[in-house]
């Protein structure tokens, strides 16, 4: 069934779900996408949907150029989880002080540390038997200091960028506590470069707008950057560090729920396997149809053979751990998600807050307006959006949350 060509495409452009599911807006969006000169092809997953300048769920190979705007303005976002040693059978019927025990180790929202986080010794407290997998990366000192090397428009930002390694964020950035089929415990987080990855896309997009080769772009937001300039050089020098700060983030976090569960679990020995981790709002080098390619994938992970990923439904859903297939012809892409069906906006119109306990039963969470534009039904169906790319991937864990810490 799948893929399907999109019709008024200039360069291939292979989808995997159908013109009619998908909003007009996001259609054309692609279009624009396959019209730039610099574009060998575009893939698109089945949790598409409109983005800011480049569509959501795209994945798009160009040559000797790149689109800011098609990584996306939280750089290096992406998944993280963790199978532990608990199973259903030793979580208490209520899990209001498991969430309690996460809000308070990891700051949501806007919120940071109130000083930086003291990785040396969160690692010795989480390493341990069966545990190696929630012990951070080396080469902090190195990674930071690198931050001197960044766009000076963020020099003044290098405290908050300290502060706001292992914290949440908003939106649709999540913590959850998951079971799988066979009753055991997983930790999933969804996060990303939070403040310091947003300010950095951003002044790299006004410097892609103004330059002269961008000015007749139908949609000036899909600026590029051409290579061998030093504005194409700057922007893969921040898109790197901020990539990797995504990264540490999401293992200081992992870390910080890992030491909440064995908190509160502490009579018992709690240990977990090696986690699994995933970009998808990032750049890659990657050789396509034999040609070295700069592939961006917006809301979309690698889904190479073998490789290991994320793609959550939503906080009343079902989740998914994926082994990638190697597919070719969607540039070994998957979806990273189930996908907006609906904008934030609309959803706060049309549901209420009864509608989001009742879409959210049997999930610790919160369930206030706060986070009404992420109740499920603003998200497509997950077991659809897993159906489609059956080509792309093979299911190796399904998982229902049972606990939900958002923004």
């Amino acid at each position: 069934m799948f893929p399907v060509e999109l019709r008024g495409a200039k360069a291939q452009t292979l989808m995997w779900a159908h013109e009619h599911e998908i909003e007009p807006a996001a259609l054309q969006q692609l279009r624009n996408i396959s019209r730039l000169e610099w574009v060998h092809g575009v893939r698109v997953m089945p949790d598409v949907h409109l983005g800011k300048g480049a569509t959501v769920g795209s994945v798009i190979a160009m040559k000797d150029a790149v689109a800011p705007a098609a990584v996306g303005v939280d750089i290096g976002c992406g998944m993280e989880a963790v199978r532990t040693s608990l199973t259903a059978a030793q979580l208490p019927d209520d899990l209001r002080s498991l969430r309690s025990r996460i809000e308070a180790a990891v700051p949501v929202g806007f919120a940071k540390h109130d000083d930086p986080v003291n990785v040396h010794r969160l690692n010795a407290e989480v390493s341990g038997q069966r545990s190696a997998g929630t012990t951070m990366r080396a080469g902090w000192e190195k990674f930071w200091k690198s931050f001197g090397s960044l766009h000076e428009g963020v020099q003044s930002l290098e405290s908050k960028a300290h502060k706001q390694i292992g914290t949440l964020g908003g939106g649709n950035h999540f913590c959850e506590v998951c079971l799988d089929l066979e009753g055991n415990v997983w930790i999933l987080l969804h996060s990303g470069s939070r403040n310091i990855g947003k300010e950095l896309a951003e002044r790299h997009m006004a410097i892609a707008r103004a330059l002269p080769h961008n000015q007749n772009l139908v949609d000036r937001d899909l600026a590029v950057f051409l290579a061998n300039t030093s504005e194409m050089d700057a922007y893969r020098r921040d898109l790197m560090w901020a990539q990797e700060y995504a990264a540490r983030n999401r293992a200081v976090m992992l870390a910080l729920v890992c030491k909440a569960v064995r908190d509160e679990f502490a009579g018992l020995e709690v240990g977990f396997d090696e986690p699994i981790s995933c970009h998808h709002n990032y750049v890659a080098e990657e050789v396509i149809d034999g040609i070295p390619m700069l592939v961006t994938r917006k809301g979309a992970v690698r889904a190479g053979d073998g490789d290991l990923a994320l793609i959550p439904g939503s906080m009343g859903t079902r989740s998914y751990v994926v082994r990638g297939k190697g597919n070719p012809a969607s540039y070994q892409s998957a979806s990273h998600g189930a996908g907006r069906r609906m904008s934030r906006s609309a959803a706060k119109r049309q549901f209420t807050v009864a509608d989001l306990v009742a879409q959210t039963e049997g999930v610790e969470s919160r369930k206030d307006i706060g986070v009404l534009d992420e109740i499920p039904a603003a998200y497509k169906d997950i077991d659809a959006v897993i159906e489609a790319q059956g080509d792309l991937v093979d299911v190796v864990a399904t998982l229902r949350q049972v606990l939900c810490v958002k923004g």
